[in-house]
């Protein structure tokens, strides 16, 4: 079993690229999900789809065809070549995808270092995976880590205080732009989380919100959630509305742009739109006194962002190495403590077997066998004590695997002889089998 994550982000693509590999649709994605199990190398996965990442998390038996399996699928669905999908990929294998997965989920690898949304995301995709069955024990231990490593890594260190989110940036270059955002309003368009992240943010900063989107009653319980300064407007109203305001915040998940060139009329007074979806809701046009941000243009702020905490990010960086170490170190555990349990077993049964024929043979009295088993079994547990001692120190060794491999073909043992499935699940895994119940 092999760990692989193939990764398209804000570090390797542009929004453009992005916006086609975007998987923020779930009929999308569900079928990306089926497509990919239907290759034999793959045994479990997630998907993570946010404005600046897509991530594809897997368990694999062969990387390699894995690899080229998850971007012909990208591919199909972007239409963008395999060979520069290959080209712009991060991709990471076992150690490095451990790494990587940890970084996402502490908000290490964030366009804003330290940003929160991220690992609610990574729990969302991950809880989605696994209710649809695409995911199980294998992944669910990499998550239990990764969620552990999050919580360390926001608890010891700085690197999240204030929190930040690109809302958040979006909001903080509106309020350099016009000085102070008291007494504006601004048209908030889509309810989600970065919808609501841009409103709570606004709102602090004195702004009225307009919240905007199709389910009426949706939008009502989150404009309630918000609390007072929002009002909220039908998408109905939506020419009429980006004519209006100076302001204008858009994150839904359309696939297709929601503000386009025909609906927009001249005004003489300037107005700053935030694109903060992908793929955008902002239609690709210049108009004259509209300045527009897409998610990139972003950046910054965001390495203002960076340089303050780039010391923060160092020992948070050293934590999520650490958790790597011990992630791995704890497989290894968990793959030697069955491997014991079986060799005795083997040993048990074949002293058991050799017993019962010498005394069919006539070789031993029918009366002698208890103290002969016992005899028997204390010699191969004197014999296996030294063996076993250091099979467990095998957790600490870097060339654990190797070890662990030359025991299981020496012996022959299979992963059902010892159940290791059945037996180790991490707790997170655990949870959400009770959440099925």
């Amino acid at each position: 079993m092999r760990y692989l994550v193939v990764s398209f982000s804000h570090k390797n693509s542009d929004i453009a690229t992005r916006e086609k590999l975007s998987l923020n649709q779930e009929d999308v994605r569900i079928r990306v999900y089926e497509e990919l199990f239907k290759n034999s190398s793959i045994n479990e996965l997630i998907i993570l789809s946010t404005c600046n990442r897509v991530e594809i998390i897997a368990s694999v038996k062969d990387v390699f065809k894995a690899t080229d399996a998850i971007l012909n699928e990208l591919s199909k669905i972007s239409q963008i070549s395999v060979d520069e999908l290959e080209g712009r990929a991060d991709i990471y294998e076992d150690n490095g995808a451990i790494h990587h997965i940890f970084s996402v989920a502490s908000a290490l690898d964030s366009l804003v270092i330290g940003e929160t949304q991220i690992a609610g995301q990574l729990k969302m995709a991950f809880k989605e995976s696994f209710e649809r069955g695409f995911s199980s024990v294998k992944l669910s231990r990499v998550m239990h880590f990764a969620f552990k490593c999050a919580a360390e890594v926001r608890n010891s260190t700085e690197v999240s205080k204030n929190p930040v989110s690109v809302a958040s940036v979006a909001v903080a270059l509106a309020k350099d732009i016009l000085g102070n955002l008291g007494g504006f309003t601004a048209l908030v368009l889509g309810y989600g989380e970065m919808g609501k992240l841009a409103a709570k943010h606004l709102l602090s900063q004195g702004c009225n919100v307009v919240l905007i989107g199709r389910d009426r009653q949706r939008v009502k319980q989150v404009a309630d959630e918000l609390g007072e300064g929002v009002q909220i407007e039908s998408v109905d109203n939506l020419k009429s509305l980006i004519n209006r305001y100076r302001l204008l915040f858009s994150a839904t998940s359309s696939k297709e742009p929601v503000i386009r060139k025909y609906m927009v009329e001249k005004r003489d007074f300037q107005r700053y739109w935030f694109d903060l979806a992908v793929p955008r809701d902002i239609e690709e046009f210049e108009f004259e006194n509209i300045d527009k941000f897409a998610v990139d243009d972003l950046k910054d702020i965001v390495n203002k962002n960076l340089a303050l905490r780039e010391a923060q990010a160092k020992e948070a960086y050293k934590i999520v190495g650490r958790y790597t170490m011990e992630f791995f170190k704890w497989l290894q555990t968990l793959s030697i403590e069955p491997i014991i349990k079986a060799i005795r077993e083997k040993a048990r049964e074949c002293s058991l077997a050799e017993i019962k024929k010498a005394i069919k043979k006539g070789y031993l009295p029918k009366e002698f066998e208890d103290k002969v088993t016992k005899t028997v079994h204390n010699a191969f547990n004197r014999f296996l004590h030294n063996p076993t001692k250091n099979l467990k120190k095998v957790a600490d060794n870097p060339n654990g695997d190797t070890i662990i491999e030359s025991i299981n073909y020496i012996f022959d043992l299979k992963e059902d002889e010892f159940n290791q499935l059945n037996r180790y699940r991490c707790e997170y895994y655990m949870n959400m089998i009770d959440e099925r119940k």
